[in-house]
């Protein structure tokens, strides 16, 4: 009986991740499958290549078309389709945030640390070029 629970055992430990992982990728083709049923025109997508657009047209069966500029659409194959993102839409409000104020006078930060010379300091450094050809 002993002989036979160390190769059960062994089996159980291998055969559980191996099932788990299954479980997993059917689920993600699934998820994928669904994905690609329920394009229609009109929604933002993201390729696999990382393209951005919005569908033209969903009607063929293999081949959605995606427009990816104002006038440019493209043929792809609807396997090729990520994900579904949201559009991004800017209004007045946004952009009005974004403006920002600058105060009068730019606040002066010193640091105990620094050394103080009469000499202009620089902030940059350059480095030196590199040098093709040479061992």
């Amino acid at each position: 009986m002993q002989q036979l629970l160390l190769p059960l055992l062994l089996v159980l430990v291998l055969a559980v991740p191996l099932v788990m992982s299954t479980r997993k990728q059917k689920k993600q083709q699934a998820a994928q499958q669904e994905l690609q049923n329920s394009i229609a025109p009109g929604d933002r997508v993201m390729t696999t290549s990382g393209l951005y657009g919005t569908v033209a047209d969903a009607s063929g069966d293999n081949t959605i078309d995606i427009e990816i500029a104002p006038g440019v659409v493209t043929t792809w194959l609807r396997l090729a389709v990520r994900e579904k993102v949201e559009p991004v839409v800017e209004t007045e409000e946004d952009s009005a945030d974004e403006v920002v104020e600058t105060p009068e006078e730019p606040a002066v930060i010193e640091s105990s640390a620094a050394v103080k010379t009469d000499e202009p300091q620089t902030t940059a450094q350059v480095a030196p070029p590199l040098e093709h050809g040479k061992k």
